[in-house]
């Protein structure tokens, strides 16, 4: 133990210098490039200019803005209604409109330093979305993404099981009819996404969205999220705003299989006892295990608040155990997807330069692994998590932004990893250093032990829909915790984003 703060100073270290080792001689052979460019970058989303940029604006225009590896472009804020027909572009008189065509080619590239060092991604990643209209009162959007990662045919670092699941992914993304009803009502059908919740970093009141997490919590949030099969109906008045939503074909949490970069830890077995993976178990697709919710917003006084309630099958698994002792003593684990419920609700408000966010969340019915050996090694917990931020425009162009966030067990059982009260705090900081270059550090940490993330990057924005990164991921903690369970899996990577 009294060498683990000497380890993490090392590690720290050393990832300041990969960072410093890869990016001056980027920034030096920038420079002429960035005094001759005459392109204008867009706006910043957490800018003035930025946050009163309206979601259809950027969706019908091939978009100029650059997205944000912690933030969300594409949401809206909470209490305010995810799209207002009234003040749409796309709300006039012509009974059809041709698609307007956009989207993004990205090319990505991680090695793992972390002992055993390693390439761990060589991605090409390219989506495409249409958005058009069908008659004055009916649009649709379609969208697919392919990802291809040439890691799996340049290594076999990586389980076959891997490989089969990662080198390749054909998706389907947004897809969805909306039909305006009256001066009040709108229906959206289709593939979509549903977002309750935007906090940096970390998902907490964002409960209906589904997570690709093969790779962990890191890519930004339009790659991360998946969209779910869904009937919406929308009612406006003023500043109220009601959202109803039925799920028939819910979508679930992509955590990869075993042996992948981010696949997640369970509890370790006895001595003598291996460990092992069943396939995971999806809920059966019949009216009984489909998901519904209803979400009340309302805007007064500059607060925008909102309330919701979602009933579904958890998105996120569970790690059920069973304990065999032939034809070898093994625990074998297998993901499961619990029904359960949630409460919960938003608050936001702009105080100027700084603004106010913060939202809570019962979960009732969510299992939790134990240590002790139980039949299938899980306990139902019932828990409160709750989160409030402060995000600060400074001078400079430097932004800042500060979480604390905290999860409490209502009926703890003393055998689970977690404490009763798991409390938390973020910090991100982001310093535009001239018109071209960014720098930005987020860090997530633990408050009960020493479970902690820390991702610096620099953000080179060459020209209009150019974007080159360069960051490091590094984390630290015990083998179960939230980071420690990737204490190996320390990262340099980067990104070129070309979006249009």
């Amino acid at each position: 133990m009294s060498d683990e703060p000497a380890i993490t100073s090392r590690r720290l270290l050393q990832a300041a210098c990969a960072v410093a080792l890869f990016t001056v001689p980027a920034l030096l052979a920038a420079i002429p490039a960035v005094a001759l460019a005459d392109t204008i970058v867009a706006p910043l989303p957490w800018t003035v200019d930025g946050i009163k940029a309206t979601t259809l604006a950027r969706m019908i225009a091939a978009t100029d803005s650059r997205d944000s590896l912690f933030d969300d472009d594409d949401k809206p804020k909470p209490g305010s209604p995810q799209r207002d027909h009234r003040d749409s572009a796309d709300a006039d008189a012509r009974p059809y409109a041709a698609p307007a065509w956009s989207g993004f080619v990205r090319g990505e590239l991680a090695r793992t330093y972390a002992s055993p060092a390693h390439w761990s991604k060589m991605l090409v990643r390219a989506e495409l979305d249409g958005r058009g209209k069908l008659t004055s009162d009916i649009g649709y959007k379609i969208g697919a993404r392919v990802d291809y990662d040439f890691v799996y045919d340049a290594t076999s670092f990586y389980p076959h099981d891997v490989e089969h699941d990662q080198r390749f992914n054909a998706l389907v993304r947004e897809n969805y009819v909306d039909i305006s009803a009256g001066a009040n009502w709108e229906f959206r059908l289709g593939r979509q996404h549903i977002v309750w919740g935007e906090m940096v970093g970390l998902f907490f009141a964002d409960v209906v969205s589904a997570k690709d997490l093969r790779e962990f919590i890191l890519p930004d949030f339009e790659v991360l999220r998946i969209p779910q099969w869904a009937t919406q109906a929308e009612y406006f008045n003023g500043t109220f705003h009601a959202e109803a939503i039925w799920i028939p074909v819910p979508s679930y949490d992509n955590i990869g299989k075993p042996g992948a970069e981010f696949f997640p830890a369970v509890p370790a077995p006895p001595p003598g006892f291996a460990t092992l993976y069943d396939n995971e178990q999806f809920p059966q697709r019949k009216i009984a295990n489909t998901n519904y919710g209803l979400r009340l917003s309302n805007r007064s006084g500059g607060w925008d608040v909102s309330g919701f309630y979602y009933h579904s099958m958890d998105a996120q698994p569970t790690f059920y155990r069973d304990v065999v002792v032939t034809p070898q003593p093994a625990f074998v684990y297998q993901a499961r997807h619990d029904r359960i419920d949630q409460l919960g609700g938003t608050v936001a408000q702009e105080f100027g330069s700084i603004v106010f966010k913060a939202e809570s969340v019962y979960t009732r019915g969510r299992s939790y692994s134990v240590l002790r050996a139980d039949d299938d090694g899980v306990v139902r917990q019932n828990t409160l998590d709750v989160v409030a931020g402060l995000d600060f425009t400074l001078r400079d162009d430097t932004r800042f932004n500060v979480q604390a966030f905290n999860r409490t067990f209502f009926n703890h059982d003393p055998d689970i990893v977690q404490s009763r009260n798991e409390t938390g705090v973020s910090l991100l900081i982001n310093h535009k250093l001239n018109e071209r270059f960014e720098a930005e550090v987020l860090y997530i940490a633990s408050v009960n032990r020493s479970d902690w993330m820390v991702r610096p990057r620099m953000l080179w924005n060459y020209q209009k829909n150019w974007q080159f990164i360069l960051g490091v991921d590094i984390f630290g903690g015990p083998p179960l915790g939230l980071f420690g369970q990737y204490d190996n899996r320390d990262r340099v990577y980067t990104e070129a984003r070309y979006r249009f």
